[in-house]
């Protein structure tokens, strides 16, 4: 690797990237307009991990939902490692469909809804997954049979309520 395509590194020398993305975390140029960054350091409590991933649904930016999710799941207690991984899953399921991924964005939903099935009732957080599994089980379904999927679909509530 020369010194021109060397990666950015965090101060521990892992690698960090630095370079912009569009609201479906798509990399663009360097030195483009991108959506604002998920901050690698990224420490919040569960609600309002909950809140800002939704906002971030709400606004169809899942793949930023996704980086929020992954750092709760990450650094979280191992109890809730089910909750938060199944989360990420489904935000990134998401971000597969804003994409045009429908097989690969099926194949997450599905993978996201037994890990939130393992959680007790009622979940952490308030978090719903009766009310996340269903509708990530219904898009799984639409898109493997090739039925159009309205923005609307993709903003699946994470609480059961607000």
């Amino acid at each position: 690797m020369g010194s021109d395509t060397e990666r950015d590194r965090d101060e521990t020398g892992r690698p960090r990237n630095t370079r912009p993305r569009d609201p479906l975390g798509r990399p663009l140029p360097y030195g483009s307009a991108g959506v604002p960054r998920i901050p690698d350091d990224l420490r919040l409590s569960p609600a309002q991990t909950v809140r800002y991933a939704q906002d971030l649904l709400d606004r169809g930016q899942a793949f930023g939902a996704h980086e929020v999710l992954e750092s709760a799941w990450k650094d979280g207690p191992a109890a809730e490692r089910a909750l938060w991984q199944g989360l990420a899953q489904l935000a990134v399921g998401i971000t597969h469909v804003q994409r045009g991924n429908r097989r690969g964005a099926a194949a997450l939903l599905r993978r996201a809804a037994p890990r939130l099935g393992l959680l007790g009732q009622p979940a952490p957080h308030r978090v719903g997954p009766p009310g996340v599994i269903g509708p990530a089980g219904a898009l799984a379904d639409d898109l493997e049979a090739g039925r159009d999927i309205a923005d609307a679909r993709l903003q699946i509530r994470l609480t059961g309520t607000d």
